[in-house]
């Protein structure tokens, strides 16, 4: 299997560290691949035709996007702990924490978007500030939460640990832990599992 990716990509990552979790790495091959919105990549446009990543293409060479669909295909091709609860509250669950982590990169991928693609005289201040506020009422919601995560962990932990990464990574001046120390203990103590370790952007 092939995977266009980027490691500074929230939604990569987030494929790459599911993987880490199922025991399958050896089985994908990463391409590292540009996705600017404002640059054409051919390469991965001829897989996924809105030139995004992640974009897997599989052993069958059929193209899979986006990452939870990615995610989900990637954790049936193993027989160890599932990612994905197969069924009850506890799937629908995860796939909400996954939504809400995801929404958190949506809205955090907006806001660098605008600050570093738009002219600064074209930026629209009112547009991060409500980015900005989802983001924030998105880690509330969690700090509220984090308490009755699963100690396995699952698609949904997966993608909030990536989302906090980005958050770090993008916006470190942003001090989100003081206000949420329950999220920030159990972030401090998923980031280092092997897999969140292994997929840390590159320092810039």
């Amino acid at each position: 299997m092939r995977l266009h990716h980027s490691q500074r990509s929230p939604y990569a990552r987030k494929v790459v560290v599911l993987a880490h979790e199922a025991g399958i790495t050896g089985q994908v091959e990463l391409i590292e691949s540009n996705a600017s919105p404002v640059a054409l990549n051919d390469a991965l446009i001829s897989d996924n035709p809105l030139g995004k990543i992640p974009c897997l293409v599989t052993a069958s060479g059929e193209a899979l996007y986006d990452s939870r669909v990615i995610c989900e295909h990637l954790d049936s091709l193993h027989a160890g702990h599932k990612l994905f609860p197969h069924e009850g509250p506890a799937r629908w669950v995860a796939l909400r924490r996954q939504a809400l982590a995801d929404g958190i990169c949506d809205a955090s991928l907006l806001a660098r978007y605008e600050t570093f693609l738009r002219p600064k005289d074209r930026q629209w201040d009112d547009w991060l500030n409500g980015q900005t506020h989802k983001v924030h009422r998105g880690l509330d919601a969690l700090e509220r939460e984090v308490e009755s995560f699963a100690v396995l962990p699952d698609i949904g932990q997966i993608a909030v640990a990536v989302a906090l990464g980005y958050r770090d990574f993008r916006f470190a001046e942003d001090d989100w832990r003081t206000s949420r120390p329950k999220l920030a203990a159990w972030y401090e103590s998923f980031a280092r599992r092997p897999s969140m370790q292994a997929t840390q952007p590159p320092v810039e």
